[in-house]
């Protein structure tokens, strides 16, 4: 495991006070991921969409470019795939067009 950044500590903290607040969550699932520690952020980012699978666009488009940036193509492709789908269904065609922007060049 990577070492745990100052502000990956101070998230943490926040969300063991606050364990449901989904913007802590998705907060330290990014910070894990920049702090290096890629399972960790990974696995973070797979619990948001499980709980909430409808409203967690961004989860999805940063697990994918997660996968992405780690050549991970296949597994990449189908968490963009999906998160495409959400995003149109939720219309939200801004997220949808950057994850598909993201699909034409894997």
């Amino acid at each position: 495991m990577a070492e745990k950044s100052r502000r990956r500590l101070r998230l943490e903290q926040s969300l063991a006070a606050a364990p449901e607040d989904l913007f802590l969550r998705y907060a330290l699932a990014l910070q894990c991921l920049q702090d290096g520690d890629v399972d960790e952020g990974r696995q973070r980012l797979k619990d948001l969409i499980a709980d909430d699978p409808d409203h967690q666009i961004a989860a999805y488009q940063q697990l994918g470019q997660s996968y992405a940036d780690h050549g991970e193509t296949d597994d990449a492709l189908a968490i963009l795939r999906a998160g495409v789908a959400k995003a149109q269904a939720a219309g939200d065609g801004h997220a949808a067009a950057e994850m598909e922007q993201l699909i034409l060049v894997l």
